[in-house]
């Protein structure tokens, strides 16, 4: 089994991991993406995951999200197996919130229905989906721009929709995939200090995958670098 990723954290004492990673292995074709991963993160904890394209920090999140299937190891959160040789939990039953790098959010729906989406597919009554929407507005400070379409809005804005589209489903834990890449350089800077500040007041256990070095500081929580798939020695660091 490779190095654990969570070999530090045996210095000091934490609560029960919500997100529980162990031995998680994918290949594509004859390329070893993850190679045999441990990975633990507790309650209310924010672990970005850097690392250079192609060194398994995506699909790490999706194996997670069970947009894909691992070759071997096993997934669980807050002690529920979500993946190991005999079970796979689909997407829809994980709880588990997804911001995709490009957002996938729906251009000829407001950001009201936006927001919306995921409690309506879940079935959510009317009167509820209206009341969480209206919070998750009034989180993102965003409350203005409920009746406007996603394609008119900013990219800062573009990325608020997204969070609280993940958020508002209440999920156990919550995967970020690259939320600053589509963002130009000057914005950037700007949006990551507010992404910081609200996924500071999440409270569930939070993955943030990114390339850049320079976002390692904007983010409390710990770092780890990801190369080839595995952590190599020296890479682990608590903020």
């Amino acid at each position: 089994m490779g190095r654990s990723l969570e070999q530090d954290l045996t210095k000091v004492e934490i609560a029960p991991a919500h997100v529980a990673v162990t031995g998680l292995s994918k290949r594509f074709g004859a390329s070893t993406v993850l190679d045999s991963i441990d990975l633990a993160v507790a309650p209310g904890a924010l672990v970005t995951l850097l690392g250079p394209s192609g060194c398994g920090k995506t699909t790490l999140l999706r194996l997670i999200a069970g947009l894909l299937r691992p070759d071997a190891g096993t997934i669980a959160l807050d002690g529920r197996t979500l993946t190991d040789a005999r079970t796979f939990v689909p997407p829809y039953r994980r709880d588990i919130g997804f911001v995709f790098q490009e957002y996938a959010l729906f251009p000829h729906l407001d950001v009201g229905a936006n927001i919306a989406f995921g409690l309506r597919a879940h079935g959510v009554p009317h009167g509820e989906r209206e009341r969480r929407v209206q919070r998750m507005l009034e989180r993102l400070e965003i409350g203005e721009l409920a009746r406007e379409r996603t394609s008119e809005l900013s990219g800062g804005q573009r990325q608020r929709v997204a969070v609280a589209r993940a958020l508002v489903t209440e999920p156990k834990a919550l995967m970020l995939d690259e939320p600053l890449a589509a963002l130009d350089a000057q914005t950037r800077i700007r949006v990551r200090g507010e992404l910081a500040a609200v996924l500071a007041g999440v409270g569930v256990p939070t993955l943030l995958v990114t390339h850049d070095a320079s976002d390692r500081g904007a983010f409390s929580g710990r770092t780890i670098h990801l190369d080839a798939g595995r952590a190599t020695d020296g890479q682990i660091d608590e903020c």
